[in-house]
């Protein structure tokens, strides 16, 4: 059974910077990708970034390109999104994922197959 629990969330003011962790467990000798979602009041869900930890192939949505950045520790089967140059748009409540050999790279909607609890991010201008 996978578990992922997320850290990391808080208050930042604009430009600052923050770094989300998300430690998964109850992963087979499968291939996994675990990535991002975010969700903001009245908005629709957006995937943020993902990465494969097979390989360390990372993609990002064209609104975070060049301010997160996504890495990982297989060791510690943990993974990190580094946020920089926040902006009161960042805001969301960011949820971490898992896809268990999903066909795509970055997986589809439909084959994130575990999610965590969110945190949240706020961005204050």
């Amino acid at each position: 059974q996978v578990q992922l629990v997320e850290s990391g969330g808080g208050s930042v003011q604009s430009g600052g910077s923050l770094r989300l962790s998300c430690a998964a467990s109850g992963f087979t000798l499968d291939d996994y990708v675990i990535g991002w979602f975010r969700q903001a009041p009245g908005k629709e869900r957006e995937g943020v970034s993902c990465i494969r930890l097979s390989d360390g192939s990372t993609h990002y949505a064209n609104s975070v390109k060049g301010r997160f950045t996504i890495s990982r520790d297989n060791a510690k089967n943990t993974v990190y999104l580094q946020m920089n140059s926040l902006k009161p748009e960042d805001t969301a409540v960011y949820t971490c994922v898992t896809a268990r050999n999903p066909r795509w790279f970055p997986p589809g909607l439909h084959e994130y197959d575990h999610w965590g609890q969110g945190t949240q991010v706020t961005v204050s201008s």
